[in-house]
């Protein structure tokens, strides 16, 4: 059998990558029409709207490592637990647009709920099968890319190791440094193959077929000399700036009306992730609202009768891009306080009315933030949005504060399911929370903002700092 090429080995990727993008709708329309056909229900009206909206989510919602993408995961378990969980993200959000719209009256019960169970069974399979014929086509030794690094630093090190771990079909050579391997602390000296200079002839000795220009920004001439002597091999070139010394949010490259750009900081909402990230927001607001209707009128009649003044409290707070928004809650203290000075509520604070008491120590309180969130000032996680007065407080005591407004505020986050809620006495309080925001930031996902919230409702029945 004949070996793969370096071609036939990038159109076969981008081939299972392509499979990887469009399997999951193509299951799940494919079943769901296959089970009709199999109960003898005609495949019209609400299942064709089903069939639709699956295959619009399973395209929507991002997948952790496509097929294609060289980051293959080493266990089958993640992959598998990964495909679960992305379908009971699309399961969630079909039934609170059904609930909403009441659209689903008139359907089998027999073939959703079989299609419900069925479909990521199938899932995984497919999954499963692409990833196998990622791994083998990666692993294949006659296709591997051989790599060398022209500076060894934290960078490039740091680069080659995951390389090595990793099933991008690549093999690391060596380096090239013009520093002896004492100086540079090497525990493996023989890794270093020559100094800058030595790097162009043994690129076109040894078909080196992909280089990583290492060298620090400072050094750019440098960089634009070594840069223009490779130009005399045919070896791929890429030059990996050392910017990651920077507390990155979301960093990726890309170009800007031609001009390549490299983003250092920028929100985790752009393109389509923005969309995913409001349907599920007006899905499950929607659906909140609706069931708690309710107990919304009797926290409403409680807080009328509980002590003189309005039911639902406002305060400026900031929100997107820092743009001041105005949150509501309902009103559990005897003051109303929205000025440059707000005294955070403490534990036994004597405003807090005992009805106002009880609705804090089950965030209940909270609940009208859901028309927040409709309005789309805010999302329902979040970094939690701070009076104005605390923000420019804080601001200028703690770096980076206001890179937690490149996102909606949520009514839970990151920060609150790891305790950092309550009162901030110190500085190093506000910090945590900070952290946990930034955090959230640089690692969102529909999953995380699943399992933020499922953490909130369990952190509801014993958070000691909800007062």
């Amino acid at each position: 059998m004949t070996e793969p090429t370096t071609f036939t080995r990038g159109f076969s990727i981008a081939l299972l990558a392509f499979l990887d993008a469009v399997a999951p709708p193509i299951v799940a329309v494919g079943l769901l029409y296959g089970l009709c056909y199999l109960y003898g229900i005609e495949f019209k009206g609400f299942f064709v709207v089903l069939a639709i909206l699956a295959a619009m989510l399973s395209l929507l919602l991002p997948r952790g490592r496509p097929a294609g993408s060289g980051q293959l995961v080493k266990s089958t378990v993640p992959l598998a637990m990964g495909v679960i969980m992305r379908w009971m993200v699309i399961l969630a959000i079909l039934l609170a647009i059904g609930f909403v719209t009441k659209y689903s009256v008139d359907f089998s019960r027999r073939v959703v709920v079989t299609w419900a169970i069925s479909t990521p069974a199938a899932l995984i399979l497919v999954t499963l099968s692409l990833h196998e014929l990622t791994r083998r086509l990666l692993y294949h030794p006659s296709v591997a890319r051989r790599v060398a690094f022209a500076g060894c630093n934290e960078v490039s090190l740091s680069l080659a190791q995951r390389i090595g771990s990793s099933a991008l079909g690549m093999r690391v050579e060596g380096f090239f440094d013009d520093r002896s391997a004492e100086r540079l602390g090497l525990a493996t000296p023989a890794r270093l193959l020559g100094t800058l200079p030595d790097l162009v002839s043994y690129v076109n000795r040894n078909q080196i077929e992909v280089v990583f220009v290492a060298l620090p920004v400072s050094h750019i001439r440098r960089v634009v000399q070594l840069l223009d002597e490779l130009r005399d091999t045919t070896a791929s070139v890429y030059y990996v700036p050392d910017i990651y010394a920077i507390d990155l949010i979301q960093a990726r490259s890309g170009e800007l009306l031609g001009v390549p750009v490299v983003a250092l900081c920028e929100t985790p909402f752009y393109g389509y992730r923005g969309v995913v990230k409001r349907i599920i927001d007006i899905a499950l607001a929607l659906t909140v609202l609706v069931v708690a209707l309710p107990l919304l009128l009797v926290l409403a009649v409680l807080v009328r009768l509980s002590s003189p003044g309005p039911i639902i409290f406002k305060q400026r707070r900031y929100g997107l891009d820092g743009q001041e928004i105005m949150v509501y809650k309902f009103r559990t203290m005897t003051v109303i306080e929205d000025g440059p000075t707000i005294v955070q509520a403490s534990k036994d604070d004597a405003r807090v009315t005992p009805v106002g008491r009880f609705m804090r120590r089950y965030s209940l309180d909270e609940l009208p933030q859901l028309i927040n969130v409709l309005q789309g000032q805010m999302s329902l996680v979040g970094p939690r949005p701070h009076a104005v007065a605390h923000n420019e407080e804080y601001r200028k005591l703690i770096k980076g504060y206001m890179i937690r407004h490149k996102v909606p505020p949520g009514i839970t986050g990151l920060a609150q399911v790891n305790g950092c809620r309550g009162e901030t006495a110190r500085v190093e309080d506000m910090q945590a929370r900070v952290d946990y925001d930034l955090e959230y930031l640089r690692h969102w996902s529909p999953l995380l903002d699943f399992k933020i919230l499922f953490l909130t409702a369990i952190r509801l029945v014993r958070d000691e700092k909800a007062y």
